[in-house]
């Protein structure tokens, strides 16, 4: 390579794009692009859901819930087992106290998969409001140190569900095989459930992660309320005959109740109560729209209060 200290010629620009030697002009450098800018303001009030952002960040949601499945399974010595164990353990409780014991399996062909079924939607409900609530505590270095959406980690929860509920709903297949049933049509159904499940209780839990980073108290009344709710929801161990008209009218207001019934009618067949379904996805929704609403009211306080 030959260096030359030669000035540049007459009527050229100092700075402009160096010459080869022929003559021709070498190639410009691309032109620099600058990176986006992301301006943050204070809201005033209460702000309606930023769905543009959200799925700006559907990556960080995604590897969010990646992340939360790996680390429920990690190191443990039933691994996917776990995933079973609980409606599991609940179903065998309920079979044998409240099956054997206080009668309530009179009329009920195959109690133990009438319970099962409805203990595989309401662990998916139940564990998804649990874990939610939980959710913005449990990540405070990440919501103090960078900006994104906090909406995000609350929602992430729900797939740790819904791959919990894929893995149970294999098992209750298999019971309900060896029991000889056989679902219908309303199978079809499941997806539309298995969504206002997934709605309802990501309502619940958005809406008490907020309340727990202002109010801990909420976060010790977390668990004991979700146990209550559990025995609150008779759809899972009565059928909704002997209840009588008048619970069967106002029970659906208990957005658990009207899903997890639906949930076992997808699943094993029968007659599809759309009274109680409609009635509890209606109220599963506004959880979600009034949840999400306090916690984008709420949210700009977090780094600080959290």
């Amino acid at each position: 390579m030959v260096v030359s200290d030669a000035q540049p010629e007459a009527g050229t620009v100092r700075g402009d794009p160096p010459q080869s030697v022929e003559g021709v002009r070498a190639p410009a450098s691309p032109p620099e692009i600058e990176p986006p800018l992301t301006v943050l303001e204070p809201q005033s009030g209460w702000a309606l859901l930023d769905l543009k952002e959200l799925w700006r960040y559907r990556e960080l949601l995604f590897f969010l819930a990646l992340r939360d499945v790996k680390v429920r399974y990690k190191q443990t010595v039933l691994g996917l087992g776990w995933a079973v164990a609980q409606p599991l353990a609940t179903m065998a409780v309920f079979a044998l106290f409240l099956g054997k014991m206080a009668g309530a399996s009179a009329g009920i062909e195959h109690y133990p998969l009438f319970v099962f079924a409805g203990m595989v939607a309401w662990t998916f409900f139940g564990n998804t409001v649990t874990t939610a609530a939980n959710s913005v505590v449990a990540n405070e270095r990440l919501v103090t140190k960078i900006y994104f959406p906090r909406l995000v980690i609350p929602l992430s929860t729900v797939g740790v569900g819904v791959f919990d509920l894929v893995i149970a709903s294999g098992l209750l297949a298999v019971m309900a095989l060896s029991f000889g049933v056989v679902p219908g049509w309303s199978v079809l159904l499941l997806p539309l459930v298995v969504l206002m499940l997934g709605v309802a209780s990501a309502g619940v839990g958005v809406l008490l992660a907020a309340l727990i980073v202002s109010q801990r108290d909420f976060k010790y009344v977390l668990t004991f309320g979700v146990q209550l709710w559990m025995f609150a929801t008779p759809s899972l161990y009565l059928p909704a005959d002997a209840l009588g008209p008048t619970a069967q009218t106002y029970l659906p207001l208990n957005p658990a109740y009207g899903l997890v019934l639906a949930f076992r009618q997808a699943a094993l067949g029968g007659t599809f109560d759309w009274y109680a379904f409609g009635v509890s996805s209606g109220v599963g929704v506004l959880f979600a729209i009034v949840g999400a609403l306090y916690f984008r009211r709420v949210e700009r306080s977090f780094a600080d209060t959290i």
